[in-house]
């Protein structure tokens, strides 16, 4: 199978997606290809912070500088996907006292809306604080939902013509001296092999960019820094928390709708493909993070997850010492006029990481459209619409939507996932639970799938697009992916939980062939 397109953009993540609807927006032809689903490296598995700016200024202030523009723009053009939390920095008995003053001095260098606030002020705000804090600051940090943000961007496109191929790894690069001529493929679901011909080429796929340079026989410098966080099922603070110190392990605190989420590690490693979180880290972030909210020593934990941050290589030797800056390579120096390259970066920064690499496309192929995407609200997003978390949490409290509830932790409904279903259908994508849980937090509350996996794997063989025997392969892998998260939190009442599972599903079910 062979296609043509104008742009390829390789990468379905949320910088991928933001390339891509900025790529309609000028009115440019695109593809994106994804090996899996959306979302299925960092941009998945990140404590969703919008940053201030706050955690950089003092050590990165051009990561700093790019956070607080985004930051106020996507408060604008990504409203519905993000709850305007707040954030404070709080310093603890022990820390250093002058990184406060030095804090505030460089927020004042790079424009960083900070305010320090009465320690009692603070307390008020978030009673859940040790009440020994001795500072507090206040920086307009927020919580953004990366799955929704990847899918408003991702919807836009397509509604603009753009296509979106998921499953389809590429395999191969066919260069003619300084052009690219064909991207071989294959998909991952059939074993189909596609290749596809583009006038310009977009690597944005995240840790993976150097493995698609080198396709190109290019190298390029990345240092994978695997960062790990935890789950709560609950949420214990209003705000995002932050410690009051240079950036660390265990520093911060992210209210994520109805959960919280605390990390992170920075530890390098090797293996993108088999992300595991330790006891050993599990441990470090509790203590850590604990000390800013000793809530945390008590609460449930209901998973852990890793991803890896894709930094740049510069020399430094520590991970923490690499700019969370981004990088657009042109590759024009390595003989290369159709492929561009963009990564590092934040979260909070896809959507100028997109602007910058997609006005470098643009200038490829003569388009002098300027970037929009400063200015055109996301679909779901706009005046007066936000992310808002209190909305959800009473939603939690009223009676369940009409028809049956298929996860009760976070009542999503038949009708709600019968939608979904439709519209992966439509774009050729296999319904099964995890593209599910993508698109509408199934099997990301309490029982981590183990009730609502088996009601949602019923129904789809209820509707035929699932066997029965290929429902059951398709529940197996389902709980054994959100087995990997829980593992490491496996004590309290998540353990008692998981035995409660194990006797559902093996005792009664004989999921396990054991019986």
């Amino acid at each position: 199978m062979k296609i043509e397109t104008e742009v390829l953009v390789i990468g379905g993540g949320l910088t991928g997606a933001g390339v891509l609807r900025d790529l309609t927006l000028r009115g440019v032809q695109a593809l994106l290809l994804e090996r899996r689903d959306m979302d299925s490296g960092a941009s998945g598995a990140n404590h969703g912070l919008l940053h201030s700016g706050g955690r950089y200024v003092v050590h990165d202030p051009e990561s700093a500088a790019e956070c607080i523009g985004e930051n106020a723009i996507l408060k604008r053009v990504a409203s519905g996907c993000i709850e305007q939390t707040g954030g404070l920095f709080v310093g603890l008995p022990g820390d250093d006292e002058s990184y406060a003053a030095d804090f505030m001095a460089a927020a004042a260098r790079v424009g960083l809306d900070a305010r320090v606030v009465p320690v009692d002020q603070a307390l008020e705000q978030e009673p859940r604080l040790d009440r020994a804090i001795t500072t507090a600051i206040e920086v307009p940090d927020a919580s953004i939902n990366p799955f929704m943000a990847t899918m408003a961007n991702l919807a836009d496109a397509a509604q603009r013509g753009a296509r979106v191929m998921l499953n389809t790894q590429v395999t191969a690069m066919r260069r003619d001296a300084h052009r690219i001529t064909t991207v071989q493929c294959i998909d991952s679901r059939t074993g189909r092999e596609i290749e596809i011909e583009a006038q310009q080429i977009v690597s944005a796929a995240g840790p993976w960019v150097d493995r698609i340079a080198a396709m190109a026989g290019i190298e390029i410098g990345i240092a994978y820094s695997k960062g790990s966080l935890l789950v709560t099922n609950s949420r214990l603070t209003d705000r995002v928390i932050n410690r009051l110190r240079p950036p660390g392990d265990g520093d911060i605190i992210v209210p994520g709708e109805t959960v919280t989420i605390t990390g992170t590690t920075s530890i390098r490693v090797r293996n993108l493909d088999h992300l595991t979180t330790s006891a050993a880290e599990v441990d470090l972030l509790v203590e850590r993070a604990s000390q800013m909210l000793p809530a945390l020593r008590q609460a449930r934990f209901i998973r852990a997850y890793a991803g890896v941050r894709p930094l740049v290589a510069s020399g430094a030797g520590s991970d923490r010492g690499l700019s969370r800056s981004f990088t657009v390579f042109d590759h024009e120096g390595d003989g290369l006029v159709n492929l561009a390259t963009v990564t590092g970066g934040k979260l909070t920064t896809y959507r100028l990481m997109a602007e910058r690499v997609v006005d470098l496309i643009c200038r490829r192929l003569d388009n002098h459209t300027p970037c929009s995407t400063t200015q055109v609200p996301l679909p779901g997003s706009g005046e007066g619409i936000t992310l808002d978390a209190r909305q959800r949490l009473a939603r939690l409290s009223e009676p369940p939507p009409a028809g049956e509830v298929l996860c009760e932790c976070e009542m999503v409904g038949r009708e709600q996932v019968d939608r979904i279903i439709h519209s992966l259908l439509q774009a050729g994508q296999r319904p099964e639970p995890n593209a599910l849980r993508l698109r509408c937090r199934l099997g990301m509350g309490s029982c981590q799938g183990g009730f609502c996996g088996f009601r949602t794997v019923g129904h789809l063989c209820r509707r035929g697009d699932l066997s029965g025997p290929e429902g059951n392969e398709v529940l197996i892998r389902f709980l054994e992916k959100r087995w990997g998260g829980i593992r490491p939190v496996l004590w309290g009442e998540q353990l008692r939980q998981e035995q409660l599972l194990e006797a559902l599903y093996c005792g009664t079910l004989n999921i396990d062939g054991g019986l």
